[in-house]
Order: C-alpha cells, then sequence, then structure tokens
C-alpha cells in the first residue's frame, strides 16, 4: 500500500472545493485517503483564517493532531496557512510542513519534501481560480459546490479575504460549463455556485481586459451570460446561487430563474447591517432603504423565494441605536434564514485601526438577540410551507432501531441550503418496496409537507413521485 494520508477540512465551501482538488491530486500522485487519522502517514489540516474564532478551532485541530499522532507528519493548509505562512515558518513547530491555496498543485512538492525528511513552506502568487479533477466530494451524496471566482475586489473594511486570497479573479464560462457537465454527468442532483461575490464573476481587472471592460448598465451582466449557458445543460438538477454581495445583485438574472425553474430562487444576500452608519463604515454603498427595496423587488418577482443573509454584530462605533436599526430591519425583509457574527478584528483591515471598539460580549448579545428574532420569523415562514409538495434531495436515511415499519430520510427542498439551513424529514413505510427503492441518498422524491418546527419540516413522501 502507498503512504496514507487523512484530510481535516475546516472553513468555507471555498475552502471545501480547494480540500476536494488536494484530495484529487494526492491519489493522483499514488497516495491512499483514509478516514482515520490513526492511519494516516500524512495529516492534512486545511485550515480557516477567515475570523478569530475559526483560526483557532484549525490550530487547536492542529496541536491535538499533533500530540495524538506523533508518528505521522501534519501539513498546515488553507487560508490559515496563506495568510500566515512566514510566521507560521518561525513560531509553529508543530506543523511539519506549511502550504498556501495559491496553487494547489505545490501540495506535491510539499508532499515529496515532507516524505524525504524536509520542512516546506511553500506559497504562490494568487492568480487565476485553482481547478481540477475533483474525484471525491465532500458533500452528501448528490449535491457539490463549483467555485466559478476566487478572491475580491469589494474591499468591506471588515473582511480579510482580499489579503488572504487577492483581487477577484473569475473562471471562464466554458470552463464552469464543462466541469458542471462532468457533475450532473455523475449524477449530481444540485450544484451549488459560490464565489466571495457571484455578483462580480467577469468583472475582475484581467477579466476585464480579456472581455473588453467590466460590467457596466445597461448591458447583459457577466453572471447572466454564464448563467445562460449553465441553462443549455441538458438534465434534471437544480443551480442554487450562494453569495451575491447586495450592492451588485444583477437583476436581469431574475429573467432567467423565470424561464428555467432548475435555477432555485434561493437568495444569499449578506447584508451585515441594517444601519446606515455602520453600513457605510464597512465600505459599503447601499442603505438599509436601498436593502429592503432589493428584498422586496425579489419576492414581487418571486413571492415564495428563500432569502438567506449574514450580520455582523459589535462592528466599531456601533451604537445601541445602531443595533436596533438592524433589528429593525430582519423584522422588514423577513428573511427565512440568517447567520449572527459577533465582530472578529482582523489585523490588516481598515476596520481593525477604527476607533469605537465594543466588547465581545456585547457584541455576542446583539447577535444572540438578532438570531431570537430570526428563530420567531424562520418558525413563521417554514409553517408557510406546510401543505405544499416539494422535490426533496435525499441526503441520508435514518436508521430504524425501534423495530417499526416507519422510515426517516433526511433531505433538503429548494428552499433549504446545504450545511446552513434546515432540513426536510422524510417518512415513509418501510414495508413499501417502492418507498424503499426511490429514497435514497442523492435522488429527488416527492414530499409533502404536514408539519414544521423551529428549523425543520416533515413531510411524508408521495406515492409515484
Amino acid at each position: 500500500m502507498g503512504k496514507r494520508f487523512f484530510l481535516d477540512q475546516h472553513g468555507c465551501a471555498k475552502n471545501q472545493v480547494d480540500g476536494e482538488l488536494l484530495i484529487a491530486r494526492l491519489e493522483a500522485k499514488g497516495l491512499v485517503r483514509v478516514q482515520d487519522p490513526a492511519e494516516a502517514d500524512i495529516i492534512l489540516v486545511n485550515s480557516c483564517g477567515f475570523i478569530e474564532s475559526a483560526k483557532k478551532e484549525s490550530l487547536d485541530s492542529l496541536m491535538d493532531a499533533r500530540a495524538a499522532y506523533p508518528h505521522a507528519k501534519i501539513l498546515l493548509t488553507g487560508c490559515l496557512a496563506e495568510r500566515y505562512a512566514s510566521v507560521f515558518a518561525e513560531e509553529l513547530p508543530e506543523a511539519d510542513g506549511i502550504l498556501g491555496n495559491g496553487d494547489l498543485s505545490l501540495v506535491d512538492q510539499a508532499v515529496d519534501s515532507l516524505l524525504a525528511g524536509g520542512r516546506p513552506v511553500l506559497t504562490a502568487p494568487q492568480k487565476g481560480v485553482c481547478g481540477g479533477n475533483r474525484s471525491t466530494l465532500l458533500s452528501f451524496t448528490g449535491s457539490a459546490y463549483v467555485k466559478i471566482t476566487e478572491g475580491c475586489d469589494n474591499h468591506c473594511s471588515f473582511c480579510a479575504i482580499p489579503i488572504i486570497r487577492g483581487d477577484l479573479r473569475s473562471r471562464p464560462v466554458a470552463d464552469v460549463v464543462r466541469e458542471i457537465g462532468e457533475l450532473v454527468g455523475r449524477g449530481v442532483k444540485e450544484i451549488n455556485l459560490i464565489g466571495q461575490d457571484l455578483a462580480a464573476y467577469g468583472c475582475g481587472r484581467d477579466d476585464a481586459a480579456a472581455r473588453g471592460g467590466s460590467f457596466t448598465a445597461g448591458e447583459k451582466s457577466h453572471l447572466l451570460e454564464l448563467l445562460e449557458a449553465v441553462s443549455a445543460i441538458p438534465g434534471q438538477f437544480w443551480v442554487r446561487l450562494l453569495y451575491i454581495h447586495p450592492d451588485h445583485f444583477h437583476a436581469d438574472i431574475l429573467d432567467l430563474m423565470e424561464r428555467d425553474r432548475r435555477f432555485l430562487p434561493y437568495f444569499d444576500i449578506p447584508f451585515q447591517s441594517g444601519d446606515d452608519g455602520i453600513i457605510r463604515a464597512m465600505n459599503r454603498h447601499g442603505t438599509a432603504e436601498s436593502y429592503t427595496d432589493l428584498v422586496r423587488m425579489i419576492r414581487a418577482r418571486f413571492p415564495e423565494s428563500s432569502l438567506r443573509t449574514t450580520f455582523l454584530t459589535g462592528f466599531p462605533g456601533e451604537s445601541e441605536a445602531a443595533a436596533g436599526h438592524t433589528l429593525d430591519f430582519l423584522r422588514a425583509i423577513q428573511s427565512d434564514w440568517s447567520g449572527c457574527f459577533p465582530y472578529s478584528s482582523e489585523e490588516g483591515t481598515p476596520a481593525a485601526r477604527m476607533k469605537g471598539k465594543l466588547p465581545h460580549k456585547k457584541a455576542e448579545a446583539r447577535a444572540h438577540a438578532l438570531e431570537a428574532v430570526q428563530a420567531e420569523i424562520t418558525q413563521a415562514r417554514l409553517q408557510a410551507r406546510v401543505g405544499k409538495t416539494y422535490d426533496v434531495l435525499v441526503e441520508e436515511i435514518i436508521e430504524n432501531r425501534d423495530g417499526t415499519d416507519e422510515g426517516l430520510a433526511i433531505g433538503r427542498a429548494w428552499f433549504e441550503a446545504p450545511e446552513v439551513d434546515g432540513n426536510v424529514v422524510i417518512s415513509y413505510d418501510l414495508d413499501d418496496a417502492e418507498a424503499v427503492r426511490q429514497i435514497v441518498p442523492g435522488a429527488f422524491v416527492r414530499a409533502r409537507a404536514f408539519a414544521s418546527s423551529e428549523f425543520d419540516v416533515s413531510a411524508e413522501w408521495v406515492r409515484g413521485s
């Protein structure tokens, strides 16, 4: 047997794609992936470096692996490795090697060095978008993430992404279409398009030079051009768009969504705040009113659309009144889902130099207040979906241990994104051969919602689906 490796995956969906690319490269190199780190010769900690809590989680995992598996070589990869490579080269002896994410093909060189007794520290300029074969997907069966951009030019004052992953650059349309076609051919039913800001697709400096200029008002957006090409791919699959900056939302994509219902009316728009002063301090250009109008416009076109957003609480200078404005904004937009996070001061960002820092406990309390309001809204919006029938992508079967003939499966309807939203719990009869045959991970089934809880929907399988 060849050398064995274990991947300890952290961070966002974009980092998950990088992890899948690392797996494919190592397997192509002849290494064998194992599920138990105790069996591994090399442990990759694919880290997150976005906010303090995520950085701590990644470093704790590395330290735990160092203590538990002293025989293994530990390679720190991902955003944390990219951001602090030079620091860790001197101050993190627990890592046997450090690999940034600018060029994932360097993992071949890193592994060769590790196995030869070296201590590689490898980074590369942030250029292009790393791609290639992904033989293993880390998502549930039937779902995949497809990265269409890398880096970001928005430069929100709190965000370290441009520091870590560089300026915006986009993948060619043909490259994205080819990958989606291959995934659909492998049986993938849900394509989740990801990037730091999908609305910026095709608008990077090098993208613009290649295409004769960036997007301007009155023209077809480059994102729409990509989606139209994706729409030409045959087959039954969903396309979900994740992470669209509210200042750049392209209304022209809504026409395509109406024409091709495979493009889900699920909108992930991170507003971050509902206070105009804080929005400006975040280096954003909208207002609470313009953002509310954006939501109204979307819901006028798609009354049952699902909206996810993100709020950052405790931003420097956020007063009690400003926090109250964000609560009012949440009540006004009635988002189906939201993530609420206390502000994390990240070195190198403009916000880290701002005055008016708030105690972390106050930022946490404001996040909890938003979460409480969101829980009430989510419960009410899920209740409104009861009585309707949905296509559900089955993710896993719950083992029956009580001796009854009731089967249970966990899946997601179109209004639920992977990992972050709730689920649909499907009940069916284990004595029904057709149900057992149809309800398998990675398959679409029809299910009628009959109840809802705070975050999930209960449904029964519909025969003949």
